[in-house]
């Protein structure tokens, strides 16, 4: 059984960099993606960043330089290098890690961007 564990989360000084990792557990073989997702406040969950298998990179607009994805593929961790954080970067980040067939997710770390 595939299990997605996050780390990173908490509260954070606007401007603030932390970053996140998410680290998966019981696969034997590869993910064809990787990528984190958030749900703002009272808003639908959307797709902030995605890494695909052979490293290409997928960003929401309102993230474009100020996110970083990356990956560890011996490690089956994806990280997301935050920089620059601002209040409406506050929500909760789920890590989502996709195969053919299968897609799982982490169980979600709230940041809190502090102004």
């Amino acid at each position: 059984q595939v299990q997605l564990v996050e780390s990173g989360g908490g509260l954070v000084q606007a401007g603030g960099s932390p970053r996140l990792s998410c680290a998966a557990s019981g696969s034997s073989s590869s993910f064809i993606a990787m990528g984190w997702y958030r749900q703002r406040p009272g808003k639908q969950r959307e797709s902030v960043a995605t890494i695909a298998i052979g490293g290409s990179t997928n960003y929401i607009d309102s993230v474009k330089g100020r996110f970083t994805i990356s990956r560890d593929t011996a490690k089956n961790t994806v990280y997301l290098h935050m920089n620059g954080l601002k209040p409406e970067d506050t929500a909760v980040y789920y890590c989502m890690m996709r195969k053919v067939f299968q897609t799982y997710w982490g169980q979600g770390t709230q940041v809190t961007v502090s102004s």
